[in-house]
């Protein structure tokens, strides 16, 4: 089953769009309402929507590190610096994981981009 993808409102329109042309399904914070939560609420909405966030915020992988540690359940993030990571590289690496990845594999975890 392919992986359902939460982008946070960090995340450029171009890599949602890339995605949503090659079949990956993916919901924007925005498009959920959700673009002005906090980032425990904003991890917390993605994990009870059952998909793994994708971000290029440094504060979101701050808390997903601090669940991690605590031993809070989230269903998992995956992780690209903006400066290091390319827009073509985003949008190949997640249609990739979001293909063959399984929800089990992210659940609690942190994927880091470039793969």
């Amino acid at each position: 089953m392919a992986l359902a993808l939460y982008m946070n409102q960090h995340v450029p329109r171009a890599i949602t769009l890339g995605l949503r042309l090659r079949g990956v399904d993916v919901l924007t914070a925005y498009e959920d309402g959700a673009s002005q939560m906090s980032d425990p609420d904003l991890l917390d909405r993605a994990s009870a929507l059952g998909r793994v966030l994708f971000t290029q915020d440094d504060d979101l992988l701050a808390e997903a590190a601090r669940r991690q540690r605590e031993g809070v359940p989230f269903n998992g993030v995956i992780y690209a610096h903006p400066l290091r990571v390319s827009i073509g590289i985003c949008v190949h690496d997640l249609e990739l994981v979001a293909q063959v990845g399984e929800q089990k594999d992210l659940q609690n975890h942190v994927l880091f981009l470039p793969l």
